[in-house]
């Protein structure tokens, strides 16, 4: 219960910041044109809301004795339901359906009443600002953590990889060296993708073979969202003893490699665990590495195959490329990152379209099984700009009652030079919003089947 609350409160967050921001991205182009705002929220207010402020109203003129708009004349809130948020422009066909508002004159301060190309600006700053956040976030994460890459041949344990991976050919402790051909490079953020995506992966085994693993083509999808592809072995250094625990009582000592449990070899922490656990309150002898000998101690693990160290991390062991980046030079990266994200993600949308992708997609349950188990400012911050990410894009595609719907109208108007009726545009806005919950419907059910049925 402990961790699902905090990967929902990791959620909130996140998606509470990108909303507010791309919001504020319709809110600010909004104001510049003079277009009225009638309400700020974040998340949706249907019967009633959390909290809702207005300031007083102040009457302002503009040069020409018109009623100019301000920032008072908006209601800004917080609704109960936390499924995004939203900005109400006056004189604009959306979500909330204001069909008496739109039957009145038009007024100068409209949505409707400006010019196509501030229209589209307004519509396009929600997208365009939650791209712009995520450069910024990822210029942050470049000035103050850096880039900390292990590269794959100085993992002379190579990796772990998922059962669905072991499938296909891989085997734990393999170290890729090309996908289709072509090194792959860890410090390049597509490297993972581009294995799965190949068609032969070479891999390095047993520090002497190298095997190619053909990838089938729908192996994207046999892989879980919350689980990735792979992870890093870690050997099994002794950073601290526990005192009076088994191990203390062994003689083992700090930086100690423990190499074997009775006749099993312990390459990694992947085949320590179950050893101890086999030998779990018996004694048995312990291979370990011992500057540049193999010395043999006895040691008795507890019953639940516990002796009492804590593993040297797996940073401290194998060396780490570390690229740090100044103020002026984050930002370069920043915006790197952010076109190659993108790019990746919108690649990986074909497999969308089959039966496989269908099913693969989830909705705030899968969203959030993406946050790691304990707090991590950078986890958080990396997780945060990738959906800042998705969300730009998502909402550029051209669906009514998404901003690409209301950017395609807005496209055919200023070509044709003829505006849709909003007997048309109210249609549209209907259908898109039909399909948009279909969809919620239909990616949160699948979070719900799988939880329960997989």
């Amino acid at each position: 219960m402990e961790t699902f609350l905090l990967k929902a409160s990791q959620l909130i967050a996140a998606l509470a910041l990108l909303v507010i921001i791309h919001e504020f991205g319709h809110y600010i182009f909004a104001r510049m044109f003079g277009i009225k705002v009638e309400k700020f929220y974040l998340f949706f207010d249907p019967w009633f809301s959390i909290f809702k402020w207005k300031p007083k109203e102040v009457e302002k003129l503009n040069p020409d004795g018109s009623l100019k708009t301000t920032w008072r004349d908006t209601e800004y809130g917080i609704g109960w339901l936390p499924l995004g948020g939203y900005v109400k422009i006056a004189g604009m066909i959306d979500e909330s359906m204001d069909k008496e508002q739109m039957a009145q004159p038009v007024q100068p301060w409209e949505f409707r009443a400006k010019p196509a190309w501030q229209r589209l600006l307004v519509m396009l700053a929600g997208v365009i600002f939650n791209f712009i956040l995520a450069i910024l976030i990822y210029a942050g994460i470049a000035f103050c953590w850096g880039e900390k890459t292990i590269a794959f041949e100085n993992a002379t344990e190579g990796l772990d990889y998922v059962p669905a991976a072991q499938n296909i050919g891989f085997q734990n402790g393999d170290i890729p060296l090309m996908a289709d051909g072509v090194k792959i490079d860890v410090s390049e953020r597509d490297f993972a993708m581009r294995m799965v995506e190949a068609d032969v992966v070479t891999v390095l085994r047993n520090h002497t073979d190298t095997v190619n693993i053909n990838i089938p083509d729908n192996f994207i999808f046999q892989l879980e969202n919350d689980e990735g592809f792979f992870a890093y072995r870690t050997p099994v250094y002794v950073h601290k003893l526990s005192p009076g625990e088994p191990a203390e009582e062994a003689g083992l000592k700090e930086g100690d490699h423990i190499v074997s449990v009775g006749d099993i070899k312990t390459p990694s922490f992947t085949e320590f665990t179950p050893a101890l656990q086999q030998f779990g309150g018996k004694t048995t002898s312990i291979g370990v590495m011992r500057g540049d000998s193999i010395i043999n101690l006895t040691i008795t693990p507890t019953e639940s195959g516990k002796i009492g160290i804590q593993l040297r991390p797996i940073t401290d062991i194998y060396p780490i490329d570390i690229t740090q980046y100044s103020f002026f030079e984050s930002f370069p990266k920043g915006w790197e990152i952010g076109i190659s994200t993108l790019s990746t993600y919108v690649g990986s949308m074909k497999h969308l379209f089959s039966a496989e992708g269908a099913q693969s997609i989830g909705g705030f349950g899968a969203i959030g099984s993406i946050f790691p188990d304990t707090w991590n400012w950078l986890s958080f911050w990396e997780i945060t700009a990738f959906l800042s990410v998705v969300l730009a894009f998502m909402n550029v595609l051209p669906i009514p009652a998404l901003d690409g719907g209301h950017v395609l109208f807005l496209l055919y108007e200023i070509i044709a030079r003829r505006k849709p009726s909003d007997k048309f545009l109210e249609y549209a806005q209907i259908a898109g919003m039909v399909f948009i919950f279909g969809l919620l419907i239909f990616a949160n059910g699948n979070d719900i089947y799988r939880f329960f049925f997989k």
